[in-house]
């Protein structure tokens, strides 16, 4: 790949010198793909059957059903195991369900796409089960590692413009690998047991990160070779006094693209600029942002026209792409430190090869099928024009305060036949509790009114649009 020329060669030779100590360790670790045949489709994308428009498969992403029983638990918030409409034999039990289901419209996946009922991966997947099972099982450093999933990361690397990609079992695990590769990185360069000050690594996160990314970066401090430095959220002027005030030499900066639980998006071009006056490594997490973003599907600094001054790319395969797994798109220097030192990924079984034949499937037809991103932005633009609350992405954050009104809004969609989950601490701080609502390209435009019908029941919009993502909808 091109190399930005406003990037400074620090952390290449960073990487340089790590690889080179572990090399010397003997502890640089190599994938080795056993070769499955009959071979996956490499370049006959033509293979891969896509359509122009909504089919009626896609409905079966949106359109779900519980049993009556699970359904009158949830209106009366009595706690569930979860197996009260399952018999002794495993089977469901309609006398136990009182006889019936209830159907709801889904709108709180993350299946932004609706590719997880698509024909095309369904085949993928059946088609690699019948031929070789499950495939060989272990981590991929051990026998875990085949055909499939190389052709799978070449596939992604391609899709975020890196020069490789590293597959991990889970999103979450992707974001634990990098970070703790980040903190092993100052133990493999200083001799010192303990590093001094200026040896340390000063990773700056913003304060609404995943609890993946938070969760790594404590790993990181317990090798006490980070330091770590909260930024408000999205806040720019923050982050950059944080990094002209901070005197090492090693920094990183780690966002989400499009926040979870808010729905905003990182301030990309922004975080750019101030990489090209501080010589940062640039990190995010494009789980949300991944074949929603960018005219063909790769992500939120495609959108923002910045992939190349993005180093470290992390993804998954569990969102938009409808099927399973995680990813890290990054050099071939970063793929190797990560692969040597992230634990989560070393001690982790590697994904079913049906999986990753699964999502290779994905990755052809979420580029391919562009009218499912254009069919989930004119539904963010419906929802807008309906409520006037002037959403920027397919996850809306319905601030409603607390845990009371949030669960009081919840049972009242739930009854109108809509299933939207209430969010609450320990994910979101508390009066903070909110619905949280998601979009799909399968969602059509009378879906959304029979939602937003709904909703005005329980939600004043008009005060939602007048606050900000802090604020409190008035129930």
């Amino acid at each position: 790949m091109e190399k930005d020329n406003n990037y400074g060669d620090s952390w290449d030779s960073w990487v340089d010198e790590a690889l080179a100590k572990l090399h010397s360790l003997k502890l640089l670790r190599s994938l080795r793909p056993i070769n499955l045949s009959p071979q996956p489709h490499k370049n006959c994308e033509d293979d891969y059957q896509v359509f122009d428009e909504m089919q009626p498969w896609d409905r079966s992403s949106v359109e779900i059903s519980i049993s009556e029983t699970t359904f009158h638990k949830w209106l009366l918030d009595i706690p569930s195991s979860g197996d009260e409409d399952i018999s002794s034999n495993g089977v469901t039990d309609n006398k136990e369900a009182n006889g019936g289901f209830k159907k709801l419209l889904l709108f709180s996946g993350n299946d932004y796409l609706g590719l997880s009922s698509h024909p095309t991966i369904a085949r993928a997947v059946a088609k690699a089960a019948q031929e070789h099972g499950m495939g060989p099982r272990g981590s991929a450093l051990i026998c875990g590692y085949t055909n499939y999933h190389r052709l799978l990361e070449s596939s992604l690397a391609d899709l975020k413009k890196k020069e490789d990609c590293l597959l991990c079992p889970t999103g979450f695990s992707a974001n634990m690998a990098v970070m703790v590769a980040l903190g092993n990185i100052v133990s493999l360069l200083v001799a010192a047991e303990k590093p001094m000050k200026e040896d340390r690594i000063a990773i700056f996160s913003d304060a609404l990160n995943h609890a993946s990314i938070i969760d790594g970066i404590r790993l990181a401090e317990r090798q006490h070779t980070v330091d770590v430095y909260v930024y408000r959220h999205c806040d720019m002027s923050h982050l950059s006094s944080l990094l002209s005030s901070c005197e090492l030499k090693k920094k990183v900066v780690v966002t989400d693209s499009l926040f979870s639980m808010d729905g905003d998006f990182a301030p990309m071009i922004e975080l750019v600029n101030l990489r090209e006056r501080h010589g940062f490594l640039l990190v995010i997490d494009d789980a949300h942002g991944t074949f929603v973003c960018g005219k063909h599907g790769g992500g939120v600094a495609e959108e923002f026209n910045c992939d190349r001054q993005v180093d470290i790319c992390i993804g998954t395969l569990s969102k938009a792409a409808g099927c399973h797994g995680g990813f890290i798109a990054c050099s071939k220097k970063w793929k190797q430190l990560i692969q040597s030192r992230g634990r989560s990924f070393i001690f982790s079984t590697s994904s079913p090869v049906p999986i990753a034949a699964a999502a290779h499937a994905a990755v052809i037809v979420g580029k391919r099928e562009g009218w499912r991103r254009k069919a989930i932005w004119n539904r963010v633009q419906e929802f807008r024009a309906l409520t006037g609350i002037p959403i920027t992405s397919p996850i809306i954050s319905l601030i409603v305060g607390s845990e009371e009104k949030a669960l009081k809004a919840s049972r009242h969609l739930l009854k109108s036949g809509f299933h939207v989950t209430a969010i609450r601490p320990p994910t979101v701080p508390p009066n903070s509790c909110r619905l949280r609502v998601t979009l799909c390209a399968t969602h059509t435009t009378d879906d959304l009114k029979k939602l937003t019908a709904a909703l005005s029941c329980c939600i004043n919009f008009q005060d939602i649009s007048l606050c900000s993502s802090r604020g409190t909808a008035r129930l």
